[in-house]
């Protein structure tokens, strides 16, 4: 089957004439006149009657007319509906990311993206499992540590450092913190998956393990952060957590010299040959806005 015959017939019909359609489709007027000849010779019916003064549609040209229209004017919308997309984002993007992350960086990040982009629909998945992209139909997806899987593009966004904080009115009333063993003497605020019996901390020279009570311990990082601001003990939390606490003044590092642990962070999405604007443009946005959180010297 010849798509430019039929092509070529809906638009001799539309026009009127075999020379109309010609200067329409920027063809010779015997291009045109043989590829009808040719789909009424494939189709075995005559779909055109010739006067010297107009064309008349038989009653088969009429029904194939009326399909092949029909059907011509769905591809056309379909190649006007791919060219869009490549001009605007739009349509629905689908972003991964550790459920710890932190409520403030992903809502201003979603915010970020549709104030620039208001056609653009995002759906956030927050799992701490590991999520097959394509497999699971995700557009990008944020992930911390070592990457497991190397088919996919990553863009790196700095590293997530895991350092103590502390409310200010809790350090003003608390013993001194000068070594992390003075933590012995602290009501810590324990993120369980950073450890349930000890917290170990290093700096350029050494490392140290202190043992903990724990007597106050939870598995969100949001709780722990809040229980800090409360001034309920000293926190191991991630320092981007805690940049907004420290800007206003409430939060403060303590033993700025030790950190616990230190992972990189990156922004993954597949590969693929031609890149949606709608993935495109949350690259960019995503790069720019989550960079200076986990940038320590931002």
């Amino acid at each position: 089957m010849d798509f430019n015959e039929a092509a070529v017939f809906v638009k001799v019909v539309q026009a009127g004439s075999f020379s109309a359609a010609a200067r329409q489709l920027q063809l010779p007027t015997s291009t045109v006149s043989t590829r009808v000849a040719r789909l009424e010779r494939r189709l075995g019916v005559t779909l055109l009657q010739r006067t010297t003064r107009r064309l008349n549609l038989t009653e088969a040209g009429q029904a194939y007319f009326e399909h092949a229209a029909l059907g011509l004017g769905y591809m056309l919308e379909a190649e006007a509906a791919i060219d869009a997309a490549r001009q605007a984002p739009q349509g629905k993007l689908k972003v991964s990311a550790p459920a710890d992350l932190g409520d403030t960086l992903l809502a201003g990040l979603v915010k970020q993206v549709q104030s620039q982009y208001p056609a653009l629909e995002m759906e956030l998945v927050l799992t701490e499992r590991y999520v097959d992209l394509v497999a699971e139909g995700i557009d990008a997806a944020i992930r911390t540590g070592e990457l497991r899987d190397s088919s996919l593009i990553a863009k790196p966004l700095g590293s997530v450092c895991w350092a103590a904080f502390a409310h200010r009115h809790y350090l003003e009333h608390a013993p001194a913190l000068q070594h992390p063993q003075d933590l012995n003497r602290h009501h810590c605020l324990q993120f369980s998956p950073m450890g349930r019996d000890a917290w170990t901390f290093r700096r350029s020279d050494s490392s140290v393990t202190v043992p903990l009570k724990g007597s106050t311990m939870a598995n969100s990082i949001g709780i722990v952060r809040n229980m800090a601001l409360n001034g309920q003990g000293v926190a191991l939390l991630p320092t981007y957590v805690c940049k907004p606490g420290m800007i206003i003044g409430e939060l403060e590092r303590v033993l700025p010299e030790w950190q616990a642990q230190s992972n990189s962070i990156h922004l993954v999405y597949p590969r693929q040959r031609f890149m949606p604007p709608k993935l495109r443009a949350f690259i960019d946005i995503a790069q720019s806005e989550l960079r200076p959180w986990f940038d320590d010297n931002s």
